[in-house]
């Protein structure tokens, strides 16, 4: 009885925590404009298949529908190919946001575990840890991401393996230096005197108080992510065409930028606005946790 009762006062604070944060939350203009956007474009990525045919409205050809400027018909213009701008830039929106948040995910689950368990055990084990870790963030993240893409070859997949591996350190770092903020804390000690399991230590009670700052790191990565897969496609490392990927279609944009201008405009503006509203909302969220910072 007394667990049950443990039980339901432990979701009730959660529950009254996550209605404060969102309360905190809506009171940034900015933030709640970024977040109706965000979900918008997560619609368009997710139904793209059901606005847009693949193989007529995205990947086939019209010669006689060449770099035609934007108009009625078409919004954005059409490619060199003369296929709809429009068409293919709501299309990538799904390519952008599963290679940003998909190499968020796979970085969280890897940098995560590892740095929890770096900053809670310390000693030696966090010394060496760090020092190997620390061997990935000599290099640029950027020019890390193009050696592995490079030796791996170009796809969506091994893009999204790169874009990884250059995201754990980040997290490995944050999560390490959460832990060790949280790990001497009273409850802590108190877990570990009635003989609490380390892992049931970490799950139950450090990393729930070290969620904050890797949420907010986490919805920045994303923007980060995009930018440089958006990149990477455009020096014909990312995803390759026809696949109608952002940083792909600027990059089938360099030779007409002085007869088709909208072929460069449009996804440029989308990449921005994306990332964007991916800050405003991580703004946002680090207004609504940050205690320090509510007004």
């Amino acid at each position: 009885m007394a667990k049950k009762q443990s039980s339901a006062a432990a979701a009730s604070v959660k529950q009254n925590r996550a209605l404060e944060v969102w309360k905190q939350f809506r009171r940034n203009k900015g933030a709640m404009v970024g977040l109706v956007i965000l979900i918008i474009l997560i619609l368009i990525a997710i139904f793209a298949d059901v606005i847009w045919d693949y193989e007529q409205d995205i990947i086939a050809t019209n010669s006689k529908a060449r770099l035609i400027s934007p108009c009625a018909e078409h919004p954005f213009g059409t490619d060199n190919f003369g296929r709809d701008m429009l068409a293919r830039i709501g299309y990538g929106t799904r390519y952008s946001l599963i290679i940003g948040f998909s190499s968020v995910v796979i970085g969280l689950l890897v940098g995560v575990p590892v740095g929890a368990a770096s900053g809670y055990i310390g000693g030696k084990f966090d010394t060496i840890l760090m020092r190997f870790v620390d061997t990935f963030t000599i290099i640029p993240s950027l020019l890390m991401t193009i050696i592995l893409v490079s030796i791996m070859g170009t796809s969506m997949i091994n893009l999204i393996i790169a874009l990884s591996i250059s995201a754990i350190p980040v997290f490995t770092r944050i999560t390490r230096a959460s832990v060790m903020v949280t790990r001497n804390n009273d409850y802590i000690e108190s877990a570990r005197a009635i003989g609490a399991p380390t892992t049931t230590i970490l799950l139950k009670h450090v990393l729930p108080n070290c969620f904050s700052p890797i949420l907010v790191q986490a919805t920045l990565r994303v923007g980060t992510a995009i930018i440089s897969a958006a990149g990477l496609s455009y020096i014909g490392l990312g995803v390759p065409l026809p696949t109608p990927e952002w940083g792909a279609l600027l990059s089938a944009s360099k030779s007409f930028l002085t007869r088709a201008q909208h072929m460069c405009l449009f996804p440029g503006l989308a990449i921005m606005i994306t990332v964007m509203v991916i800050n405003l909302v991580g703004d946002g969220l680090r207004d609504a946790l940050d205690p320090k910072l509510k007004r």
